[in-house]
């Protein structure tokens, strides 16, 4: 039997401020859901599950230190200083 063993991880306190900071001035209230990491259990496969911000029922992607946020899919990237036009 497949074991798959979920561990939650928190944002970044720095990215979560950056986020904040943008969603203040642009007057809107983000939904913050912390993503995981998933490992399969005597194997070495693991997933990261990225953090999901939701703003005006757009759903953001983003990953512990970096600087680009993805658009509803990891297809979609722009940079977390862009976000502001997107959530207007």
């Amino acid at each position: 039997m497949v074991n798959i063993i979920k561990e939650e991880i928190s944002l970044e306190e720095s990215l979560k401020k950056k986020i904040e900071f943008i969603c203040e001035f642009a007057k809107v209230q983000p939904t913050i859901i912390n993503g995981s990491i998933r490992k399969i259990d005597k194997t070495n496969l693991t997933y990261i599950e990225p953090h999901r911000i939701i703003i005006n029922d757009i759903t953001f992607l983003a990953f512990n230190y970096s600087n680009e946020i993805f658009i509803e899919n990891l297809s979609n990237k722009i940079k977390l200083s862009e976000l502001e036009n997107y959530i207007k």
